[in-house]
């Protein structure tokens, strides 16, 4: 399925809220965070699901690289970003959610690192790993250390992240794949997304670039890494695991865990997404600040934070099966106190959603992604992002004006290292 079908279904499901599916009974906070958690799993699950879909195709790709087969396992990415961007909204009050997700999304991330780069790339500065070329070397040195990296491997690449004490250093998770697909973008502002030759995974002569065997290990690798950590917090959501924190969060405090709703919809909504995520490009006009800029996949990733947040305050997650996920909500909460603002916040949220799903039409039907959108020079660009910032805030306040009715005065629960 691709992500435009996707992206369809999302919208008709996420729409069943306004003609009435809220449940009519009345709701406890308890119900609510249950209902959360049972969301965070479904979300993980087909995170995971569709993470091993991948891995597959990358499979079938290595056995035999085609053009038309890395076609596949491009879309195989695609896809996978769907499930995975809905889930962003848990990192913020979970810390458990926040530890783990650099191993999964960092970025931006200095390529060079991993695969070979064009001269003039941009880097950090002072990163001694930014052109270290894991597939291109068997063994690194950066700063005072000497790395073996002979023989490419999951663990490997975890213990990588950061080396040489650098942010930048990215060597697993959807970027790092992303970026031994696609290749580097080197349009700039300019319509294109990166365009790696499916012939640097073709062994022997009709290798280009070199190191084809190992390019081709280090892809294998960032995608059993993947599979392996979504694995791991797909469980940490579960009703039938033990210990586990899904446990630790619905037998805790149930304002507490209103508490880390709303601050996660509210950190993603504002610091995240409209800040880190739109504003900081913006203001640089720098297509090194964009998200998922060598597939140019942005504007999607953007709408999925977005649905992310929708999905938690409405109770309602469309799953990758068509399968629907509904139960009691905040929607359902504010209602219960004040049906007039229940309507005028929910019509905000509707609206900001429909504002970031420009960003989509943009891309999709006008052919103005993302690193278009904020090239300096580009006033109807600049405007469509920055009034998508602003419909970004607009739902925030939104949001502290749920917390007061359902009352949580104190949006920061008690494990929040960030701040809206």
């Amino acid at each position: 399925m691709n992500v435009q079908s996707l992206l369809a279904k999302s919208i008709a499901a996420s729409m069943l809220i306004a003609s009435g599916t809220a449940f009519s009974a009345d709701v406890t906070n308890k119900q609510v965070v249950e209902h959360y958690a049972d969301i965070a799993h479904a979300v993980f699950a087909d995170s995971l699901a569709t993470a091993k879909n991948l891995n597959k195709s990358i499979e079938a790709f290595l056995a035999a690289p085609t053009d038309a087969k890395l076609m596949e396992v491009k879309q195989a990415w695609l896809d996978s970003r769907v499930p995975y961007q809905q889930s962003e909204v848990f990192r913020f009050g979970n810390a458990i959610v926040d530890d783990w997700e650099g191993q999964l999304n960092a970025w931006p991330l200095d390529e060079g690192m991993i695969d070979y780069v064009t001269s003039d790339y941009q880097y950090e500065l002072g990163n001694a790993g930014a052109k270290a070329n894991i597939v291109a070397n068997t063994q690194l040195t950066i700063g005072a250390s000497t790395l073996d990296v002979s023989k490419i491997t999951p663990a490997l690449i975890a213990d990588l992240n950061e080396v040489g004490g650098s942010e930048a250093n990215v060597a697993s998770g959807y970027h790092a794949i992303e970026f031994l697909l696609w290749g580097q973008d080197l349009n700039g502002t300019e319509s294109g997304a990166g365009n790696r030759p499916y012939t640097d995974f073709v062994l022997g002569e009709a290798c280009t670039h070199g190191n084809c065997d190992r390019r081709g290990a280090f892809l294998r690798a960032a995608g059993q890494l993947l599979v392996q950590d979504l694995e791991w917090m797909e469980k940490q959501w579960s009703k039938e695991a033990k210990g586990n924190y899904r446990q630790e969060l619905v037998n805790g405090s149930a304002d507490n865990g209103l508490r880390k709703m709303l601050f996660g919809m509210g950190s993603l909504s504002l610091g995240e997404l409209a800040g880190e995520r739109m504003k900081v490009a913006l203001e640089a006009n720098s297509t090194e600040d964009e998200h998922d800029c060598f597939s140019d996949n942005t504007h999607n990733s953007h709408y999925y934070n977005e649905q992310g947040i929708y999905n938690i305050y409405t109770g309602i997650y469309k799953r990758q099966d068509g399968s629907l996920l509904s139960g009691p909500s905040l929607h359902d909460l504010v209602n219960q106190k004040d049906k007039v603002a229940a309507q005028e916040i929910q019509k905000q949220f509707d609206q900001t959603r429909s504002q970031v799903g420009k960003l989509v039409t943009s891309a999709e039907k006008n052919n103005q992604h993302f690193d278009q959108l904020i090239a300096a020079g580009n006033a109807k660009g600049n405007k469509l992002v920055n009034e998508t910032i602003m419909s970004l805030v607009a739902q925030t306040e939104q949001i502290e004006r749920a917390a007061k009715i359902v009352g949580v005065n104190s949006l920061n629960p008690d494990t929040a290292d960030h701040e809206f």
